[in-house]
């Protein structure tokens, strides 16, 4: 599953450095996740960082994008390798 940053963000800056996948940027009013390269930090840590930082609670899971851990695991692998493949999902 992807993550996603709720409405209650306070553009604190904490969660876009702790992103392994560079999937966190600025929006026009808050930060966003981009689905395509959040893997929950699977690959990477055991928890999602941007959720442990985040001083608000406002990272969840995206209930429109659901992945089980496989299909995160193949998402990494693909942004790690650069595999000519894209990811299922």
């Amino acid at each position: 599953m992807a993550l996603i940053i709720t409405d209650e963000c306070i553009n604190c800056d904490v969660c876009e450095p702790e992103c392994p996948n560079q999937a966190i940027s600025q929006g026009e009013e808050i930060y966003e996740i981009n689905p395509d390269l959040c893997t929950e930090c699977v690959g990477h840590y055991d928890t999602p960082q941007c959720v442990e930082v985040c001083p608000v609670s406002c990272i969840i899971v995206d209930p429109n994008r659901v992945e089980d851990h496989e299909q995160l695991i193949e998402k990494y692998r693909f942004l790690t390798t650069g595999a000519n493949r894209a990811p299922q999902g």
